[in-house]
């Protein structure tokens, strides 16, 4: 059975990768995931759980940066399309990260208190964008961050051994599928848009 990568430090994006894996600057993925190995070091079920771990952490990350840059979407962006795919991103994946939440408190899984450096370096860079660069940066990212998160849900679906996890993984996977088309069709609009037609709203999906 294929093995979850067991560290951040791969550059996963968006969606979930930790920026950093020095042991002197661990950003909060990396605490949380060795935390956890810390935990079930020499157990039984050592290698299952750091598989859960390392999905976890990096699903959590991406829930909360997914969040706040949905909340600024819906203050800064300038295209009305924009600003409701960023308030759907919060109602999305604040209902997901309470599954998660209440997931790894049921199988002792220590999850991140903050985003990963990485995502918290993104949110800094669409913070200083304003209008229509602001559109184009925050719909470049959903899309990258999307993309990352489809392939880190599917191998979760496919590859960990605890059925609930599996489960979670596989009935949250199809609405990130539906976010990453989504927002790769909004990326498109906004690409083809110049001018006075930033403001124009793009077909529904």
């Amino acid at each position: 059975m294929k093995k979850l990568a067991l560290t951040a430090c791969m550059g996963a994006a968006f969606l979930f990768g930790a920026a950093s894996c020095s042991s002197e600057n661990k950003d909060s993925v990396d605490q949380a995931q060795e935390t956890n190995e810390q935990a079930f070091e020499d157990t039984s079920m050592e290698d299952p759980k750091i598989n859960q771990s390392d999905f976890m952490t990096r699903a959590a990350s991406d829930g909360m940066f997914e969040i706040e840059a949905g909340k600024l979407a819906q203050k800064m962006g300038q295209n009305a399309e924009v600003k409701k795919f960023g308030g759907q991103m919060v109602t999305d994946h604040e209902k997901a990260s309470k599954e998660l939440k209440a997931l790894a408190q049921k199988k002792s899984i220590t999850l991140p208190d903050s985003m990963s450096s990485e995502h918290r370096d993104k949110l800094q860079s669409l913070q200083s964008k304003k209008g229509a660069e602001f559109d184009e940066e925050y719909m470049e990212a959903m899309v990258d961050a999307h993309e990352e998160a489809v392939g880190l849900f599917e191998d979760a679906a496919e590859d960990l051994e605890d059925a609930e996890v599996k489960a979670f993984a596989a009935k949250t996977l199809p609405v990130l599928q539906q976010h990453h088309e989504h927002a790769k069709k909004l990326d498109e609009t906004l690409d083809n848009t110049t001018g006075t037609n930033t403001n124009r709203a793009t077909p529904s999906r």
